[in-house]
């Protein structure tokens, strides 16, 4: 097979980092692979490979150290990995005014792919016996977890071998020994075979070393208590950073299990899984969709803040898109499923984050590299600490050796390996509960960087469809005008047409039949009704007729000049009426980039439109303006930008920002954008609010001092520790407290970004 190929697995007991650069380096050499990358925090692995490798020699690696597996796909093209994951930005960018056509023409590229792994998969059977690092349960309570099993028989040995060693002292120092081998042997299992798979280092092997030694240095109740207190932390440790992925799995309880079907005339209950697209489903009001579908019959107001984080309900009719997991608010509808469940908005949400998580940011991959120079040469210190004294200074060999295994816990890696990743999944996941998508930790990590914002005008400042904005009447009333112009733009998808037809529908204006309604092309519409001849004219078509006076010509340029696109009603060819209409700005686009603005990061505004719109728009804003630009223009201006020394985050939806995004130093696409821009752009924002590009810059930067709190706490945990140490104030027990401690203080600190109200 030449085509290079992809196998994706869900892995169990992972909790850590350095779990992952275990597991990592373990199936890097098996013969075959070309790349492997691994989520702690969504618990996949995905394993990119030439055809020729050994799947079944790939899981056997992963279970030798310790950990569970199972494959979530067979063997894939590895180009659908990126589909699956640029579709997962567009499918569900969509705000409710979009049409669902997107939905319906890419469920296919989902097909059975990677989804079904959301409900399931989590209670793979674990392997016996586990690493020191296999954190806790993915489901169910600690306890009944293997690894909690083994804290729990680790700490009666321990209890047993206290009241044994207080009634029969000489048997002591052996009850001790055995108590602590309970606890040791899974652990000294797992370093052999992560030394083996290239792993030389790992904090399992660090905690045979000291356990061991404390033996030979006849500290065996020390030994014992030391293994313990670290199955205890790292039980600990496993809770706190359980939770992130618990929070991001969680999404996926608000969609319902069951669904109300219609087929053969008759309406029953039926799992939500085994919905098909294109099946019709009854809602009642009050109850939460059982999946993304288009309303067929029906309008009721939806509460999308499961979903989108929308406060107030959006109201939706006939041939609007709807959402699992979202709540039907006051009428009953029925909905035409758009997709499987495993493809709905959720599912897709929650794999676009697993996915991000596999992607490491920068800092991450320094912590990896530090780390792999670091406990090397923590095992170096600890040995000179054990043996230069005695040798030199004439020390006790027995307290330079119990400092020196002392010194080798303190180093452990753990808190400071996993100090970046925890704060970054606990981030992607609180900015995917928000519609903030970033395509993994380098996104995160840039967008705190970002100076300047060139914005696309259509779709992303402005609603990206006209709404008429003036109706100016000459002897008429504007319900008059605006009835009449309506009555002419029945039937026509135009995208003025639309907004008059919008504005009489919002007005309730009445809107009778017409006859003999033609366009004329190039000039507007014209037809009767009621006895009158309409006419729907543009300007220069008016002119031609001699309709327009001079006060009605002065005042058509002046509503040109404010950007606004204007036509003229005639009735029986008399001048009746103008109506003007223009995209107008988003409710929150002013306020969105005054929170830019505050941040001291500089907006500007680039577009295709005219010169006049784009000033009349801008002007509105208060914002910085390029008009009448190509693609090619965008993406010269972006970097004009650059070279000024600004860091450029580009947003837009189009096909034409495509350019520009790529160009950009983060490129972030509108909800409702097109495919190419998804695809292009790095980060996505799904509610299409301005101002939600300000609060992702604001995410990134707690984010990046939170991961250098973290790693603060982590080396200055170490640092205390290690001068107590050799100072002969603290021991052994201390120092695997150390860090322990230091690692779930690390978790619960990264944890909080999970509390940011964005």
């Amino acid at each position: 097979m030449n085509e290079a190929a992809q196998a994706r697995y869900r892995v169990g007991g992972m909790d850590c980092a350095a779990c992952a650069t275990k597991i990592d380096t373990a199936v890097r050499r098996v013969p075959g692979v070309e790349d492997v990358s691994v989520s702690v925090t969504a618990g996949t692995m995905t394993v990119r490979h030439d055809g020729s490798s050994d799947l079944k020699a790939i899981e056997k690696k992963v279970i030798g150290l310790g950990y569970s597996v199972a494959p979530l796909t067979g063997k894939a093209p590895v180009r659908e990995s990126k589909t699956d994951h640029d579709h997962a930005h567009h499918d569900h960018a969509h705000d409710h005014k979009h049409d669902d056509h997107d939905h319906d023409g890419h469920d296919h590229d989902h097909a059975g792919h990677d989804h079904a792994d959301h409900g399931h998969s989590h209670g793979t059977e674990e392997v016996e016996g586990l690493h020191g690092h296999d954190h806790g349960p993915m489901t169910g309570p600690w306890w009944l977890s293997k690894k909690g099993r083994l804290t729990i028989l680790s700490g009666l040995a321990l209890v047993v071998a206290y009241v044994v060693g207080h009634l029969v002292p000489s048997i002591a120092p052996y009850a001790f020994i055995i108590a602590m081998l309970v606890g040791l042997v899974p652990i000294a299992r797992r370093a052999v075979v992560a030394a083996l798979s290239g792993t030389p280092f790992s904090i399992e092997m660090l905690m045979t070393i000291a356990a061991v030694g404390a033996v030979i240095i006849n500290a065996g109740e020390e030994a014992a208590t030391v293994v313990f207190l670290f199955l205890v932390g790292e039980l600990l440790e496993g809770v706190a950073a359980g939770k992130a992925r618990a929070s991001i799995q969680s999404l996926t309880t608000l969609v319902p299990k069951n669904a109300l079907l219609e087929a053969d005339g008759e309406v029953k209950e039926v799992p939500a899984e085994t919905l098909a697209v294109g099946s019709v489903i009854l809602v009642r009001p009050g109850d939460r969709i059982s999946a993304d579908g288009t309303i067929l019959f029906g309008e009721s107001a939806i509460d999308e803040a499961p979903v989108t984080g929308e406060s107030t309900p959006v109201r939706k009719g006939t041939g609007e898109t709807v959402f699992a997991g979202t709540v039907n608010g006051d009428a009953a509808l029925r909905v035409r499923v758009t997709a499987a469940a495993e493809d709905n908005t959720i599912a897709r949400v929650v794999k676009l984050v697993e996915e991000a998580q596999e992607s490491k940011a920068p800092t991450e991959r320094f912590i990896d590299r530090f780390s792999r120079y670091y406990t090397p040469g923590v095992v170096v210190v600890a040995a000179l600490v054990a043996v230069l004294p005695p040798l030199l200074g004439g020390g006790a060999w027995g307290e330079w050796i119990y400092k020196g295994l002392a010194i080798l816990l303190i180093g452990c890696p753990c808190a400071l390996v996993i100090s970046t990743p925890a704060a970054i999944a606990a981030s992607l996941s609180a900015g995917a509960r928000r519609g903030l998508l970033m395509k993994g930790g380098a996104v995160l990590e840039s967008l705190g960087k970002v100076t300047a914002v060139a914005f696309d005008k259509t779709g992303t400042l402005t609603e990206g469809k006209p709404q008429v904005t003036d109706i100016i009447a000459y002897g008429r009333s504007e319900a008059e005008v605006l009835s009449r112009a309506a009555v002419l733009e029945q039937g026509s998808s135009h995208p003025l047409a639309l907004a008059i037809l919008n504005r009489a529908k919002a007005d309730a204006v009445p809107v009778p039949p017409a006859f003999e309604v033609e366009a004329l092309p190039g000039k507007g519409m014209t037809g009767k009704v009621g006895g009158e001849t309409l006419d729907l004219l543009s300007p220069p078509a008016a002119r031609e007729r001699g309709a327009l006076n001079v006060e009605q010509d002065e005042r058509v340029a002046a509503l040109n000049g404010a950007g606004k696109s204007v036509s003229v009603l005639l009735v029986n060819g008399v001048a009746a009426g103008l109506i003007a209409m223009r995209d107008e700005p988003r409710d929150d686009a002013t306020s969105g980039l005054a929170t830019l603005k505050a941040a001291g990061v500089r907006a500007i505004m680039l577009t295709g439109d005219n010169k006049r719109t784009a000033a009349a728009v801008a002007g509105d804003l208060g914002i910085d303006w390029r008009g009448e630009l190509l693609p090619q223009d965008k993406q010269r201006i972006v970097g004009e930008l650059k070279k000024e020394g600004l860091f450029v985050a580009k947003v837009g939806d189009g096909i034409n920002d495509a350019p520009a995004l790529a160009a950009a130093d983060v490129g972030i696409a509108m909800g409702g954008g097109t495919d190419v821009a998804l695809e292009t752009a790095d980060a996505a924002v799904l509610h299409g609010r301005v101002g939600d590009v300000a609060r992702m810059i604001e995410l990134s930067k707690r984010t990046m001092r939170n991961i250098m709190q973290n790693i603060t706490i982590a080396l200055g945990l170490k640092a205390v520790f290690l001068v107590t140490t050799i100072a002969g104030i603290t021991g052994l027990w201390p120092a695997i407290l150390a860090d322990t401690g230091a690692t779930v203080l690390v978790t619960m600190n990264a944890l909080r970004l999970l509390q940011i109200k964005t």
